[in-house]
């Protein structure tokens, strides 16, 4: 169970570090909805017994991150028209180099943490770690709100992650993940109206209706 756990772990590394890498909109999609497969498999992997509540709540969260929420920003760039290509105010170069410090904090905030959960591992802290400062880089480091948007997503999975190391038995945790996903929906809708606001100064659909080309 344990090289499980590790292995997943590096593949979360691995998938922080191509978000951190990717000049593409479309390649960081696709990445923030692999990590939140790889997120679903966590808890399975680590608890097998797991009641089939859990299960059913834990698959529902899966879905929604893994295609709703990827769905709705490829959606939301679509109709603001946003370019393909990511616009970073800190260089990809300096972005990999900057991870791989963020990844050298998390291994060593994860030594001085004491794990709860039987089958955590230190790795798997320092990922989580690893995770939430992607994101909060993303966050920062990037110009495109809908990037900005992902870099949220890839905050919410470190969070979830480092969760797990420490209540892995606890279905409260997976529920709390839903209404995190929630405010990113609320996030990803308010975006849009922004932008429809800027462009036309008002988001009336039905003054939107008589526009002619």
């Amino acid at each position: 169970m344990a090289s499980l756990i590790n292995a997943l772990s590096m593949l979360l590394i691995l998938t922080n570090f191509r978000l951190l890498g990717a000049s593409r909109l479309g390649s960081c999609i696709q990445t923030v909805a692999i990590q939140a497969v790889l997120l679903g498999l966590l808890p399975v992997l680590a608890n097998p017994q797991m009641p089939v509540r859990a299960m059913l709540v834990l698959a529902g969260m899966t879905f929604v991150k893994a295609v709703v929420l990827p769905t709705l920003v490829r959606r939301s760039a679509r109709e603001v028209q946003v370019r393909g290509e990511i616009e970073p105010l800190i260089g990809f170069t300096l972005s990999l180099l900057a991870g791989v410090g963020m990844l050298g904090v998390g291994i060593a905030a994860s030594r001085r943490m004491a794990l709860s959960a039987q089958y955590a591992s230190p790795l798997l802290v320092a990922v989580a770690i690893f995770t939430i400062l992607t994101g909060i880089f993303l966050i920062v480091a990037r110009k495109k709100a809908i990037t900005q948007v992902l870099g949220y997503l890839v905050m919410e999975n470190g969070i979830y992650s480092f969760g797990m190391a420490y209540a892995v038995h606890e279905t409260f945790l997976v529920e709390m993940g839903i209404l995190l996903d929630v405010w990113a929906l609320v996030f990803i809708m308010g975006i849009a109206i922004h932008d429809i606001h800027s462009a036309f100064d008002h988001i009336d659909t039905d003054r939107l209706s008589t526009l002619k080309e």
